[in-house]
């Protein structure tokens, strides 16, 4: 079992930047690939960043590809998420996931793909 806790949303300007922080707890999370997901008001959920279990593979939304960069660090449970550059278009809570041990190194873009969640954090950017 993992619990997932987000921190460092806030509001900034356009411009701006942001690291998002998840805390896992948990025997498994440093075997766990990671998803950085983000919903804005009447909008589907929506992928946004994804990262291996160690690291060596990472995969970017087009959208945030160029201003956001995903990352973890196993030894402190935490997986980050650095957003530079940020645009209104940003504005949304913003969640990360954690998939069971998956063997063979990859990253995963679907939401159906990540078994634990956590509540998510807002992140509000004015114009």
């Amino acid at each position: 079992q993992v619990q997932l806790v987000e921190s460092g949303g806030g509001l900034v300007q356009a411009g701006d930047s942001l690291r998002l922080s998840c805390a896992a707890s948990g025997r498994t999370f440093s075997s766990s690939p990671v998803g950085w997901f983000r919903q804005a008001p009447g909008k589907e959920r929506e992928f946004v960043a994804a990262i291996s279990w160690g690291g060596g593979a990472r995969y970017y939304a087009d959208s945030v590809k160029g201003r956001f960069t995903v990352s973890r660090d196993n030894a402190k449970n935490t997986a980050y998420l650095q957003m530079n550059s940020l645009i209104p278009e940003d504005t949304a809570v913003y969640s990360c996931a954690a998939r069971k041990y998956s063997p063979g190194g990859r990253y995963y873009t679907e939401r159906g793909d990540y078994d634990y969640w956590g509540q998510g954090t807002q992140v509000t950017v004015s114009s």
